[in-house]
């Protein structure tokens, strides 16, 4: 016999996997602090907010598996959701748009809020979506080499003497 899930609202599914599920993270140390694996968790706090395996409409921004200096946004496709909030094409669920990696900041942000805020995802995540992107994309950017320090003060007085000393 297969389960209907028509009756059961989202804020009850949340109620029974708030405390147990696949993707809760738990760390007794800083005050049992909890966290969130969900690919379409924007802040990876446990929270009813940014959980995306509950809602109908998520989002995900992670690094390309293709290309990791890349980024993915991932939204759940609301056509092949049923009313009830369970999916009824599991193939076609998730819908996915590549950032290559030489694309400019500020046209991921405005890619970003076109392909989700306006088409009426989660306006209320905006902030959250453009944080994230920003971080990503900050933790794949190369690092300078650190130049050499030059000598101040008494030193840099007493290479200059060396340095006459041997001319």
């Amino acid at each position: 016999m297969a389960t209907n899930f028509e009756n059961t609202s989202t804020d009850l599914i949340w109620l029974c996997t708030r405390g147990n599920n696949s993707m809760l993270l738990k760390r007794k140390q800083a005050g049992g602090v909890t966290f969130s694996r969900d690919p379409l968790n924007l802040t990876n706090i446990h929270n009813r907010k940014y959980e995306g395996f509950i809602d109908t409409k998520a989002i995900g921004i992670n690094p390309s598996p293709r290309n990791p200096s890349a980024l993915t946004l991932t939204t759940k496709n609301a056509s092949a959701v049923n009313p009830s909030g369970t999916p009824s094409q599991p193939a076609k669920l998730h819908k996915t748009h590549h950032f290559p990696a030489n694309t400019h900041n500020r046209q991921i942000y405005r890619q970003l809020i076109k392909e989700t805020t306006k088409q009426g995802y989660r306006v209320d995540l905006r902030q959250e979506m453009i944080a994230r992107a920003s971080a990503l994309r900050q933790a794949q950017r190369t690092k300078k080499p650190t130049p050499e320090r030059k000598p101040r003060g008494r030193k840099a007085l007493k290479l200059a003497a060396e340095g006459k000393r041997k001319a």
